[in-house]
């Protein structure tokens, strides 16, 4: 099992919203995500300047790689674009992190 774990940003105001938006998360997206091998996935907000911490466990032979080609998750980023900083394909800005610290 690999541990992944991300930052995203939000734009400003939309904490609210984006909130709701995975309160109500579609439940074939999330189908989506765990038939890729995606597990133990959580999003954390610091309010002070809207950045989000993901964080998320792929298993083995995992597909992750392959859901940014998968029409229900472009969509979804579609629909996320208006509350998220966000690349020109309207993916959200990523920027991985390096994990230095893990107790089991």
């Amino acid at each position: 099992m690999e541990r992944q774990a991300f930052r995203m940003k939000l734009k400003p105001g939309f904490e609210d919203e984006y909130r709701k938006r995975h309160d109500e998360i579609w439940p074939e997206l999330s189908q989506a995500l765990a038939d890729a091998g995606i597990t133990d996935y959580a999003i954390f907000l610091d309010p002070a300047d809207g950045s989000l911490f993901a964080v998320r466990k792929l298993g083995a032979g995992n597909t992750a790689a392959d859901l940014a080609g998968h029409p229900l998750v472009r969509k979804w980023w579609d629909f996320m674009a208006l509350v998220m900083e966000v690349n020109p394909d309207n993916s959200p800005v990523e920027v991985p992190l390096v994990e230095v610290f893990y107790q089991a």
